[in-house]
Order: structure tokens, then C-alpha cells, then sequence
């Protein structure tokens, strides 16, 4: 035959008073202290939250009392009714509703979200005060769900603060950035892969990147198979983790796993994938510094714009240059006369792309002169274009002539 328990709704100090009484822990002096501290304590409350002199904030008061004490014994307990009788025997109600309202203070603090950027940090305040009357009049299982799911946040924090401060960044710089915890945390799995020690800015995120995509590589075939004597890309938990945070770290480890097909996957340039794809932004974390970013992105446009101009910034230099580029043939400042037909029958039998020129400007060319390349640029197709696309011009003299003129073309074969 089953056993059927039955369901004891009554509030936990009410339960724990009840075994207290029959198990002869309470004795009658007790109780009658407690009848004397009740109707203090609960004036205290009501003046806290209000007016102690308002017979409706007076009942609630009791109800926030009966609540405090029952989740300051039910947590010092574990449940158990003896040791919580016990401590109604030797503790006043006073003290057993500071404990409930002290556990209620510190559970309104605690971080409800892995955002660094969305937790205030610091104590209790008054500012708390309006939470603190709601969570004193809610039923204990809610305080035992919200701890778990905010203990499991603070867990995730935790984590996250530890392995940058491994790496070098502090935790009032994560404050600072106002990043997820978990984008920490991959990046940190990452910087593992590779035995990085320190948290990278961006022009160092990228090219952790590419020497990851070198090592994947270098452990495949022309085929993109696992050679025999490769090591796979491990992505492994830190060294000297500490046990709490190992589920926190492998839970995100797991989508670290997830993103590597992408992360890997050398089609992919890596500014556009972090940077500019909804699902990458904020996913993973580096550094934000403005003046590194700058220097790193100046270094890599003047070298790439020296290439392609080869120190010559005459207007005839730069035409020539932009027209190669959007005819789609081989970036040149100067062309031959055999060359610039070449490239007239071309963009006669192919047509021509102004935009990718437009481009190449907003890409490669110095910041402060962007503007001015693009005028350049707007004006010469205004003119050239119909000369250069027309049908008419059998001989390609009207359009050579434009050429002479306009860009740099010199002799030759």
C-alpha cells in the first residue's frame, strides 16, 4: 500500500515554532518573548517600507515578518525543523528577520545578467528598498529560484573575471567594456589554443585568428582532410581552472566548438565575420582601443596604398590607377599606348565598374584625402564614361586621346 504525505502549506516558522512546542524545545517563557517581540518587530518593519501608523501597512509588516524569519531558518537550516527550533529558542525574532532581510538584500544584488555592462556592482541601497518590499512578501520558492538563477549568472561572471585577470585585464576594465562574460570566455579558449597570455586588442584578435586558421591548416591535406601525423586544433579548458567554474567553462567551450567552422573557414575575412555578422557581434571579446586601432589600420592602408601608387599622387596617377581598378585589369599608374587600347577594348567588350574604383578609394586611400580621390574620380566619369563605353569610336582615337589627357599614358609597345 502507497504512503500519502500530506501537504503542510503552513509558513516554515510556524512549522518550525509547531516542533519546537511539541518537542519540548520551545518553552512557554520563549513563547511569550516572541509575543512580545512580534508586535515590535513588526512596527519596525512598517515604519521601513511606509507608516507603521496605516493598519493595512501593519498587516503586511506581519506578513514581511512571518517571511523573514521563515526564510532566514529554512536557509540556516536546510530545512531541518529541529535545528530551526533550536534557533528560535536562542535567537530573538528581531535577529531571525535581519538574517531573512540581510539574504533578501544580498539576492537583489547579485547580477541578474552575464552583461558586464548591465550590473551595478557595490551594496544595498536605498534605492534596493522597493525590491526589497516586493521579495519580503513573496513565497520562499521564489527566492530559492531567482538565487539559483542568479548564483548561475554570478558563476558565469566569476569565470569570466578570472580567466582576464590571467590574462591581464581587470575586473573593472570588463566593467568598463561592457562585454558578456561568455565573450570572455571564448576568447580566452582561444588564446589557450594557441598558448596566448594576453588578452588581445583588436589588430592582435585578428591575427590570432589567422594563425589559428595557419595551424588548422597546416594539419590538413590539399583536400582539406587530417593528415596522418597532424594534431588536431584542440580547444581545450584552461590549466589550474578552478573545479567551480569547469561547467560554466566547458557549457561555453561547446559553442566555441560550434563557431569553428566559421572561425576556421579562410573565405571568411575576419573583420567582416566579427565584427559586421549579426550572430559574431559581441560574441567574442578583445580590447576596445581606438588609438591602436587607428595606428594598426593607417600602417596597413598607407601600405597598401603606397603599393599601389608607388609614390606617384599626381591627378593623371591617380585616374590611371582608378581606371585599371575599375576596368577589373592590373592597377597601374602608368600605361603604354599598347596597354591603354588593351584596356579600352576591354571595358568595350566587358563594361566597366566605377564602383569598384569607389571602393578601392574608401578602402586603401589616407583617411583626410578620401574625399577629394572621390571627387576626382566622380568628375573624370562624368566626362569619360560615354566616350569610354561608346560604340561609335571604331579607332578608340576620340577615347585614346581622352586618356593622353586626362590619366598617364606614355609611350611604348
Amino acid at each position: 500500500m502507497s504512503t500519502v504525505s500530506l501537504f503542510d502549506a503552513r509558513p516554515f516558522f510556524e512549522k518550525a515554532l509547531a516542533y519546537g512546542v511539541q518537542h519540548s524545545i520551545i518553552s512557554n517563557d520563549r513563547i511569550e518573548a516572541m509575543g512580545q517581540e512580534a508586535p515590535k518587530g513588526m512596527v519596525q518593519i512598517a515604519r521601513y517600507f511606509g507608516s507603521e501608523f496605516l493598519r493595512p501597512e501593519l498587516e503586511q509588516a506581519r506578513t514581511r515578518l512571518v517571511n523573514l524569519v521563515s526564510l532566514h531558518l529554512e536557509h540556516s537550516s536546510g530545512g531541518d525543523l529541529r535545528l530551526a527550533a533550536q534557533a528560535l529558542c536562542e535567537h530573538s525574532l528581531l535577529s531571525r528577520s535581519k538574517g531573512g532581510a540581510d539574504l533578501l538584500k544580498a539576492l537583489i544584488v547579485m547580477p541578474q545578467n552575464s552583461h558586464f555592462g548591465m550590473n551595478e556592482g557595490g551594496g544595498f541601497t536605498d534605492e534596493h528598498i522597493p525590491q526589497l518590499a516586493k521579495w519580503s512578501l513573496r513565497a520562499l520558492a521564489d527566492y530559492q529560484a531567482e538565487l539559483a538563477q542568479r548564483s548561475a549568472v554570478a558563476l558565469v561572471l566569476d569565470a569570466a573575471t578570472w580567466l582576464a585577470q590571467r590574462l591581464g585585464v581587470e575586473a573593472e576594465d570588463l566593467q568598463d567594456a561592457g562585454k558578456d562574460a561568455e565573450a570572455v570566455i571564448r576568447t580566452a579558449l582561444l588564446l589557450a589554443a594557441l598558448k596566448r597570455t594576453e588578452m588581445p586588442d583588436w589588430a592582435r584578435f585578428e591575427n590570432l585568428i589567422v594563425d589559428l586558421r595557419k595551424k588548422h591548416s597546416a594539419g590538413q591535406t590539399s583536400v582539406g582532410r587530417p593528415t596522418a601525423s597532424a594534431k588536431t586544433l584542440a580547444i581545450a579548458l584552461p590549466k589550474n581552472l578552478p573545479e567551480a567554474f569547469v561547467p560554466v567553462v566547458a557549457a561555453v567551450r561547446a559553442s566555441v566548438l560550434a563557431d569553428l567552422p566559421k572561425i576556421l573557414d579562410p573565405g571568411l575575412a575576419v573583420r567582416k565575420l566579427f565584427d559586421q555578422t549579426p550572430s559574431f557581434i559581441g560574441r567574442y571579446f578583445w580590447i576596445e582601443d581606438s588609438l591602436s586601432e587607428v595606428d594598426h589600420f593607417d600602417r596597413n592602408v598607407s601600405a597598401a596604398w603606397h603599393k599601389a601608387t608607388a609614390g606617384h599622387e599626381d591627378e593623371g596617377a591617380l585616374l590611371t590607377l582608378f581606371l585599371c581598378v575599375a576596368a577589373v585589369a592590373s592597377p597601374k599608374t602608368l600605361l603604354t599606348e599598347k596597354s591603354a587600347a588593351a584596356m579600352l577594348r576591354k571595358i568595350r567588350k566587358t563594361g566597366l565598374q566605377p564602383a569598384l574604383a569607389s571602393g578601392f578609394i574608401a578602402e586603401h586611400a589616407p583617411q583626410q584625402h578620401q574625399h577629394a580621390y572621390q571627387a576626382l574620380w566622380a568628375s573624370f566619369l562624368e566626362e569619360a564614361l560615354p566616350i569610354l563605353t561608346s560604340d561609335h569610336d571604331y579607332t578608340l582615337a576620340e577615347a585614346l586621346a581622352l586618356l593622353r589627357r586626362e590619366c598617364q599614358v606614355g609611350a611604348g609597345n
